[in-house]
């Protein structure tokens, strides 16, 4: 049923989740296994393809902005999309982690310190929803932004190319790495305060 508007008391049309910006949230998760297999082939060791596959994560990366600000623009947010997008997200960048651990690119303790921190906050979510849907923070974003970069920066076969200018690059990407890593963390405990209140507060106006 649809709600009446607090601004104009008329009612307001439910938003469909078939809509532009779901479409390309489930777009981007479809891409994660073409960019997995990408990733993984030849064992990482071929040029071409790990430049395929930061292509193909480029692109995701970027429907991910697209989506987000198309939702925003035209009135299409959801609840769908709030819950499927950083889902779709976190799959992305979570077979990225993996992928680039596997390959032997990125240390596995950052992947799964990351991966338990995503994976964790995004099962608070399912646990909190009843108390109500817990969108994506602004710290959440800078987060992603700085993982993606990161990842982005792994992708690129830097230590496959060698030279002055790749070493400089990859240190750059390490040091992108460890900014997210510590974004990563405060943001987990700044989304475990939110649901802490969140709960609190719907049990108080219960």
């Amino acid at each position: 049923m649809a709600e009446p508007s607090p601004d104009t008391g008329v009612a307001e049309k439910p938003v469909s989740n078939l809509n532009i910006a779901n479409a390309l949230t489930v777009l981007r998760i479809a891409l994660v296994p073409l960019f997995g297999w990408v990733l993984l082939a030849q064992g990482g060791e071929d040029v071409t393809l790990r430049l395929v596959a930061f292509v193909v994560f480029a692109l995701a990366m970027i429907t991910d902005r697209i989506d987000g600000e198309i939702a925003r623009s035209r009135g299409l947010v959801t609840n769908f999309g709030k819950i499927a997008d950083p889902i779709a997200d976190k799959a992305l960048t979570g077979m990225a982690f993996v992928g680039l651990s596997i390959i032997g690119v990125l240390w596995w303790w950052v992947t799964i310190l990351v991966l338990v921190r995503e994976w964790g906050i995004t099962l608070m979510r399912f646990v909190v929803i009843r108390y109500g849907v817990m969108p994506a923070s602004r710290g959440g974003k800078i987060k992603t932004t700085l993982q993606s970069i990161a990842l982005g920066g792994y992708l690129i076969p830097f230590e496959l190319w060698g030279g002055p200018v790749s070493t400089v690059l990859l240190w750059v990407t390490h040091v992108a790495m460890v900014l997210a890593v510590a974004v990563t963390v405060v943001t987990a405990v700044d989304y475990v305060a939110q649901a802490v209140r969140m709960r609190r507060d719907a049990r108080a106006s219960a």
